[in-house]
C-alpha cells in the first residue's frame, strides 16, 4: 500500500536521533511504501529507502492525517486528495480487521472499532461490519469472551443498522448465532425473516436458518422449530442432517409420533447413512414406551400402497408392540443378518416420481434439440398426448428387452414369440382383460411388418392400440419408464436401468 506526503511532513517526524543524517533523505521520492501491518497501537510503520540506507521511523497517525489536512487546504486545486487519504484509512482499517479475524483477537477487533467510531475521517462500511460481527460469532466458544461477544456484538449490529446499512446474510447470519448463544431463539428466526420480508438480493442460506432452528430444538420448543423449518422450505432451503437430527430429537423428546415417522423418512430420502448421534435418537425413541402403543389401520395402509405405486404407505407403522432393538447388518442382497428377514424395497413417493416424468420429459426435449439429422424428430410430446388418450393400461413392456432376452447366442436375434408369450400371460393375468402396452422402436417394427410371419400380430397390436413405435433418433427407455411412473403400472423389462 502506497500514501503520498509532502517532503517536509516526512522530515518532521524523524526523531532527534536521525537529526544528523537528515541530509540522507533528500533525495527519498515522494512515494513511499507503507507496511500493511499499520493500526497496531494506533501507529503506522514507514519505511524509508535511500540507495543501501534503510530506517524505520513511527509517526501518529492522528498527527499524519493533521499534516496531510494543513497539506490539503494549501493545494485547493485538487480537492480529491483528501478523500483519497480517507479511503486508504478505511482500507487499511479493513485490513487490519481481517488480521484480527484469522488471528482470532476480538479485543484488538474491538478496539480498532471504538477508536474509528470516535474519528471523524473513518466512515464505516458494510464489510468493516460484517467482519466485526463475524469475529464476535467466532468467539462465543470461548467462555472468557462469550458474554463480551455477545454484548458487543448486538452494539455492533445495532451501529450498523442505524447508520442505514443495509445487513448481508453474512451479517445475518453472524447475528443469528450471537442471539442463538443467548438462547434467544426468537430474535434469530425474526432477523432472517426480517431480510427475507425485505427481497432484495440478499438470500438467507441453511446456515442463517440454522441457529434459530437448532436453538429451538435444543430448548424442546417443538413447534417454534416446525415453524423455522416451514420458513425454510417456502425458501427453498433443504435440511441436512444435522438439522433433520435435532427436529428429529425435539420430536422424540416431546412424543409426537407423526413428525418422528416424518423426519425418519427425510433421513432415508436426504441422508441415507446416518451418524452414530442420530443413530441414537433413532434407538431412544424405539425403545420409548409411546412408540409401542402406535399403529395404523391396515385398510388405510393398503389404500396408500396403491395410490403410491407400491411398497411406500406413508402413514407410519403397521400394528402394536414393544420394539425389538438391536443393532445388527445387511446383506448385499438385502436380509437382514440380525432377525432373518428381508428389507422391503420402499418405493418413490408422488413427489418424487411426479419429479421423475417431469425430468425425463426435459430429457427428450433436451435430445431433440440437439438433433441434426435431416429426418424430422416427432416431439415428445407427441407420446404424451397420445397416452393421455390411450393410457387404461396396467402393464408396460419394454419390447426390445423382452424379445432380445437370452437371445446372445450365433443364431439368436430378436424373438418375437418370446414377446407374443409374455403378452399373452399378462392379457389373461388381468382381471377385466386388458392389453399391456408394447414399446418399439420404429425400425424394429418396420422389420417385423416386412416378415409375412410375424406382420399378423404385429398388425392385431396396432389395431387394438397396444403397441406403440418409438421415433427414430430417440431413446425407447425414455418412453417405457415415462409410461410406467405416469400410469403407476407394473413394468415388465430385464433392463437394470444403470
Amino acid at each position: 500500500k502506497t500514501f503520498v506526503a509532502a517532503f517536509s511532513s516526512l522530515l518532521s517526524a524523524v526523531p532527534p536521533s536521525l537529526s544528523q543524517t537528515r541530509s540522507l533523505y533528500r533525495l527519498i521520492p515522494r512515494r513511499v511504501w507503507v507496511s500493511s501491518s499499520s493500526f497496531t497501537s494506533g501507529r503506522k510503520l514507514v519505511t524509508l529507502r535511500y540507495c543501501a540506507v534503510k530506517s524505520r521511523i513511527y509517526c501518529s497517525m492522528a498527527a499524519a492525517d493533521q499534516r496531510r489536512s494543513r497539506h490539503h487546504d494549501k493545494s485547493p486545486s485538487k480537492p480529491n486528495k483528501k478523500r483519497k487519504g480517507s479511503h486508504n484509512t478505511e482500507k487499511n482499517l479493513l485490513i487490519c480487521l481481517h488480521s484480527c479475524s484469522k488471528s482470532k483477537d476480538l479485543s484488538a477487533a474491538l478496539a480498532l472499532f471504538d477508536e474509528a467510531i470516535v474519528s471523524s475521517d473513518v466512515r464505516l462500511g458494510q464489510q468493516h461490519f460484517q467482519s466485526l460481527l463475524y469475529l464476535c460469532s467466532a468467539s462465543i466458544s470461548d467462555p472468557s469472551l462469550q458474554t463480551l461477544a455477545i454484548d458487543r456484538g448486538f452494539q455492533i449490529f445495532d451501529r450498523m443498522v442505524s447508520s442505514g446499512i443495509c445487513p448481508n446474510e453474512a451479517s445475518v447470519t453472524s447475528v443469528a448465532r450471537l442471539a442463538a448463544a443467548k438462547g434467544d431463539g426468537d430474535y434469530a428466526f425474526k432477523v432472517v425473516k426480517d431480510i427475507v420480508a425485505a427481497g432484495g438480493v440478499t438470500v438467507p442460506r441453511l446456515r442463517t436458518y440454522a441457529p434459530a432452528l437448532l436453538c429451538f430444538c435444543e430448548r424442546l420448543e417443538a413447534e417454534k422449530s416446525y415453524e423455522v423449518e416451514e420458513h425454510m422450505d417456502a425458501s427453498g432451503i433443504a435440511l441436512e442432517e444435522v438439522e433433520i437430527s435435532a427436529l428429529l430429537k425435539v420430536s422424540v423428546a416431546t412424543g409426537r409420533e407423526s413428525k418422528v415417522y416424518r423426519y425418519l423418512h427425510k433421513l432415508r430420502e436426504c441422508v441415507g447413512c446416518v451418524c452414530e448421534e442420530t443413530s441414537k435418537i433413532i434407538e431412544e425413541w424405539f425403545c420409548r414406551e409411546k412408540a409401542s402403543e402406535i399403529g395404523s389401520d391396515i385398510e388405510l395402509l393398503r389404500e396408500a400402497i396403491l395410490k403410491n405405486g407400491g411398497g411406500w404407505h406413508g402413514l407410519g407403522w403397521v400394528g402394536e408392540g414393544k420394539w425389538i432393538v438391536k443393532k445388527g447388518s445387511v446383506s448385499p442382497a438385502g436380509k437382514c443378518l440380525s432377525c432373518g428377514e428381508h428389507l422391503a424395497c420402499v418405493d418413490t413417493n408422488e413427489v418424487e416420481t411426479e419429479n421423475f416424468v417431469n425430468s425425463l420429459v426435459a430429457l427428450a426435449m433436451e435430445r431433440k434439440a440437439k438433433m441434426t439429422s435431416c429426418e424430422p424428430m416427432p416431439d415428445f410430446s407427441e407420446f404424451q398426448e397420445w397416452l393421455e388418450k390411450h393410457g387404461d393400461y396396467e402393464a408396460i413392456i419394454d419390447g426390445a428387452n423382452i424379445g432380445l432376452y437370452q437371445q446372445n447366442f450365433a443364431d439368436g436375434g430378436f424373438s418375437l414369440p418370446q414377446l407374443e408369450a409374455v403378452v399373452k400371460e399378462l392379457y389373461n393375468k388381468s382381471g377385466n382383460k386388458k392389453w399391456p402396452l408394447i414399446l418399439l422402436h420404429k425400425k424394429r417394427v418396420n422389420a417385423l411388418l416386412e416378415n409375412p410371419n410375424h406382420r399378423n400380430v404385429v398388425e392385431e397390436w396396432i389395431n387394438n392400440n397396444v403397441l406403440y413405435t418409438t421415433p427414430p433418433g430417440s431413446n425407447d427407455d425414455w418412453y417405457w419408464l415415462y409410461a410406467t411412473a405416469k400410469l403407476k403400472c407394473l413394468l415388465v423389462t430385464n433392463d437394470e436401468t444403470r
